[in-house]
């Protein structure tokens, strides 16, 4: 998506306190980074904020850390995370913001930064054959979540794009996840937990359907080959 440069966005991010600007010298740290020691929750290409401003609030037992390359996405993140916790009368005590290409993901996220779910919305579909590795549910990229996911982590995918999709249910089967949930319509499907994000409403007004599924990280064949020989 493109957006207008905003001046204001970086220095802003920068007197922030949940921003961090050095992502990488937490790599292995970042649990000990919030105030209180609880489960990691991390949203992947969050955007202009409406998820993680929406769901760290509403989700005080979990750590939220939203992750996005452009600083303009972040400072409108940052903006919208601080008028949900004001509204509510909370600090914002657990959700931590930072600017990072994912594709290098294993940057700045390591062993000990195990996450129990990420979060996946209404990233760039990429339908070009060759730019289809750039896609954030790629299996270059799913095998590098599958080591900061804790064992049973989940992956939570929400799209507007048929082709993303149907793509990525193969990619996670490839890549040892199991789908646990899916549908083709999530707002017609009952699922009781969906936070709407900007994308999805805008997509929902055109009459386009959301999908939407729940993978499980388990053992890829490999995994389980390399067991049975040492049973």
């Amino acid at each position: 998506m493109r957006i207008r440069h905003k001046p204001w966005a970086k220095p802003e991010l920068e007197a922030s306190s949940f921003f961090v600007m050095q992502p990488v010298s937490l790599r292995n740290k970042w649990k000990q980074s919030y105030k209180r020691q609880q489960p990691l929750y991390i949203e992947l290409g969050c955007g202009k904020g409406g998820f993680v401003s929406q769901a760290a609030f509403a989700d005080p037992d979990h750590n939220y850390l939203a992750v996005d390359i452009k600083y303009e996405m972040l400072g409108l993140a940052k903006r919208k995370v601080e008028k949900a916790f004001s509204e509510g009368g909370r600090e914002t005590d657990n959700v931590l913001l930072t600017a990072y290409n994912i594709e290098h993901i294993s940057d700045f996220l390591g062993d000990n930064d195990k996450a129990d779910r990420i979060y996946i919305n209404f990233c760039n579909p990429w339908p070009r054959m060759k730019h289809k590795k750039h896609r954030l549910t790629h299996p270059r990229q799913l095998m590098h979540y599958r080591d900061i996911l804790a064992d049973d982590g989940e992956i939570h995918f929400k799209t507007d794009d048929d082709g993303l999709f149907k793509d990525s249910l193969g990619y996670f089967e490839e890549c040892g996840f199991e789908v646990t949930y899916i549908t083709y319509d999530l707002h017609a499907s009952g699922y009781e937990h969906n936070i709407m994000t900007e994308h999805e409403k805008m997509f929902s007004d055109e009459g386009i359907k959301i999908k939407f599924l729940i993978a499980k990280k388990s053992q890829l064949k490999t995994e389980v080959d390399e067991v049975d020989r040492q049973n």
